[in-house]
């Protein structure tokens, strides 16, 4: 039997990266502008995330972290309270992306067998990006453990202004199984698995994340597939210990046997073919959340056939020049090549409609995009909206229903009383054109608005 843990990632140069580290904390607070001030948000229209119809004149009061107050109307504020007019503007709770692999940690090679160096900068840039994006909240699902897990400290700690991170560390599969790389915990029998999963649990993953893939689909080749009774006894033994589990699987049958293990959100909807009625039906009783990550199979296609979408604004302020000419200079005409592009062009519109089948019976789906980019977020509101559902739903599957995917719904993920204060301020009616959430002017962040000309952007150099 083999139960092992892959070898931890090398560093490069630490005392120069504790250095820059530490530069970055003691500034941190410089990216904030309302720093121990409480807000009001006045004469604004609330579309409070969830689902509800947009609400005017509205009026939100902030105290701290926390939203205390929601109402039509004026409503009495504390002494010192910074107010913001939102005469014409309209205000969303953060969104997040329940399906992050960060950049700066997650290995480079195509088959993600070998080991990389981490880059705390890079992933600094990118959470930057989200932040700037709208992102106020994101899950790692699966990364260099050291790395991610080190980030989600600094961001928990106030020492590097982020999102708040959520992250699984290493994934936990069967050996050979989707997502072998550098940092996986392997299971291969039980109770024999429990050293090596309780090494996983000790440094406390906010969920544990299974892959349950054979492949063969796709001109993928087979591999090896996590036992199902072996899945049940993992899940089961990360519940008891209060650790949500979400699961990889890509065809109904799959994602059917890992419901029926217990598992409590799956991680991409289904993609290689239609689903069934009953399936549908399945989802919305079984109100299981479901990661959307749409935006990652279109993405091959859409870049090889229309690489100038990255001249948008909003990619040009968060990714470097050097980043998007190779994208579009290289990237873009070796996809074009490659067969896997095409097929996921004819899959997208199937997993499309897979979602909205889903959304339409009652079901759950949390935006996902299996990126690592706070544009790709908005591009997979696009294509939630191109399915089919209403921009208001669509905000709802960006925020409180992310929200739940996390478990974290009593406390994250609308504009409610009591909720923590993690909201959007744009100057465009999302619920007529999802396209305006781009339109962001402030974003708010535990309460503090961040400033968004501070961040580590290529817009702000």
């Amino acid at each position: 039997m083999k139960l092992s843990r892959a070898n931890p990632f090398k560093r490069s140069n630490p005392m120069m990266r504790s250095y820059i580290l530490s530069a970055i904390g003691v500034f941190a607070l410089l990216f904030f502008t309302t720093a121990g001030a409480d807000l009001l948000i006045e004469n604004v229209t609330l579309i409070d995330g969830t689902g509800r119809p947009a609400l005017s004149d509205a009026s939100v009061l902030i105290e701290g972290d926390r939203i205390t107050r929601v109402g039509r109307g004026s409503v009495t504020a504390p002494a010192g309270t910074k107010r913001v007019d939102g005469t014409g503007k309209y205000l969303i709770p953060g969104l997040m992306d329940v399906h992050v692999h960060l950049k700066g940690g997650v290995a480079i090679s195509k088959d993600a067998l070998t080991e990389t160096e981490q880059d705390d900068r890079e992933g600094i840039q990118a959470l930057h990006g989200y932040l700037y994006s709208g992102v106020t909240s994101i899950y790692d699902a699966g990364n260099m453990p050291d790395y991610i897990l080190g980030l989600r400290e600094r961001e928990r700690s106030g020492d590097i202004v982020a999102p708040r991170i959520f992250a699984t560390g290493g994934i936990v599969t069967y050996p050979g199984s989707h997502g072998s790389s550098p940092g996986t915990t392997y299971v291969d029998d039980w109770p024999e698995a429990i050293p090596v999963i309780e090494e996983h649990i000790a440094r406390e993953p906010d969920m544990l994340k299974l892959t349950f893939e054979e492949r063969g689909w796709g001109a993928r080749p087979l591999i090896p597939l996590l036992p199902v009774d072996l899945m049940q006894r993992v899940i089961e033994f990360y519940n008891e210990r209060g650790i949500r589990a979400t699961v990889h699987a890509s065809s109904e049958l799959r994602a059917r046997q890992a419901i029926f293990a217990g598992i409590d959100s799956l991680a991409h909807p289904v993609i290689q073919g239609p689903i069934t009625d009953s399936f549908a039906k399945l989802m919305a009783v079984k109100q299981i959340p479901m990661a959307t990550t749409l935006t990652i199979g279109e993405n091959y296609s859409r870049l090889a056939e229309h690489p100038e979408y990255l001249d948008q604004p909003l990619y040009r302020a968060v990714l470097d020049a050097a980043e998007i000419d190779k994208l579009q200079s290289e990237t873009s005409p070796q996809w074009h090549s490659e067969t896997w592009t095409w097929w996921m062009k004819l899959m997208t519109p199937i997993a499309q409609q897979n979602i909205y089948q889903i959304h339409a019976a009652g079901g759950v789906a949390a935006l996902g995009t299996d990126q690592s980019n706070g544009p790709a977020v908005h591009r997979e509101m696009e294509l939630l909206a191109g399915a089919g559902i209403a921009p208001l739903d669509v905000i709802r599957i960006a925020t409180l229903n992310a929200a739940r995917y996390l478990g974290r719904e009593q406390d994250m993920g609308s504009i409610e009383e009591g909720k923590l204060a993690d909201l959007v301020l744009l100057t465009a009616d999302p619920t007529v054109d999802i396209d305006n959430a781009k339109q962001i002017e402030r974003v708010i962040k535990a309460g503090r608005i961040v400033d968004r000309s501070k961040l580590d952007l290529p817009v702000n150099r």
